[in-house]
């Protein structure tokens, strides 16, 4: 039995989120869809972490168990033949047979795009979040910071999260403009259910003036949903990469 590591580029627009649900368009049914029309075999397709309803990937993970002998750098090309264009199946690695995508990895790089112009875009509109009132992005990478280290992110947890604990680490935190497009990124140990998109929109009101960057530091600390931003929509927020200790390769 083989174990095979794909690294995923997907528009989460068209689908339900990740996860596999009946009677809705998914892309682990898709991808696992078509792993069995090539190969004969049905698999569970293991990711990295579930993306919710409109939330897109640049490198998302996943690995499956596989008994057939196909040459592994066909496998991009095979899956891709059968899939939406939608979704990409960027590389494909056999790996050790104990490499688990979810319990393996280490760390996740989260990007939530902002269009800052006046009057946003029309090719992009489904990939950024446009918000025409100028915002302060220097004020925005300033309040970030405070967003850096081990903390409880209860403030920045949605209602249904089914974590038991909210304790998360964030190693890196920037906000970066470029132009008219504000990109907030965030990498960490771990995210919590709509973590990344309420913190863009706590974000957001530091932008604007709403609250100062200290502020953040404060919020932080009360645990209190209510005291944070509103949760931006799905379609500004990319898995950009994840990482593991180990390369894993057989």
């Amino acid at each position: 039995m083989r174990n095979i590591k794909l690294t995923i580029e997907y528009d989460g627009k068209d689908f339900n989120g990740w996860q596999k649900q009946p009677n809705k368009l998914n892309i682990q049914g898709e991808i696992e869809k078509a792993i069995e029309d090539i190969t004969g075999e049905k698999v569970e397709l293991i990711a990295s972490g579930r993306t919710d309803a409109g939330v897109h990937a640049k490198g998302q993970i996943a690995n499956f168990k596989l008994e057939k002998d196909i040459p592994i750098e066909k496998i991009p090309y095979a899956l891709n033949s059968k899939l939406k264009k939608s979704i990409r199946i960027k590389c494909a690695e056999e790996v050790e047979e104990n490499f688990h995508s979810r319990y393996a990895c280490k760390k996740k790089i989260y990007q939530y795009v902002i269009n800052n112009s006046e009057q946003g875009t029309a090719v992009y509109r489904n990939l950024q979040y446009h918000f025409p009132e100028k915002l302060d992005d220097k004020k925005m990478n300033e309040a970030v910071k405070f967003l850096i280290g081990e903390h409880d992110f209860k403030s920045f947890k949605a209602s249904g999260t089914s974590s038991k604990s909210s304790i998360r680490t964030i190693y890196d935190a920037k906000v970066i403009r470029d132009e008219d497009i504000i990109i907030i990124e965030l990498t960490g140990n771990g995210f919590l259910y709509n973590m990344v998109r309420i913190i863009a929109g706590t974000l957001i009101e530091v932008g604007q003036g709403k609250i100062k960057p200290k502020d953040m530091e404060r919020i932080l600390l009360e645990k209190n949903r209510i005291q944070a931003g509103k949760t931006l929509p799905p379609y500004g927020l990319y898995l950009v990469k994840v990482y593991y200790e180990n390369q894993h390769t057989v």
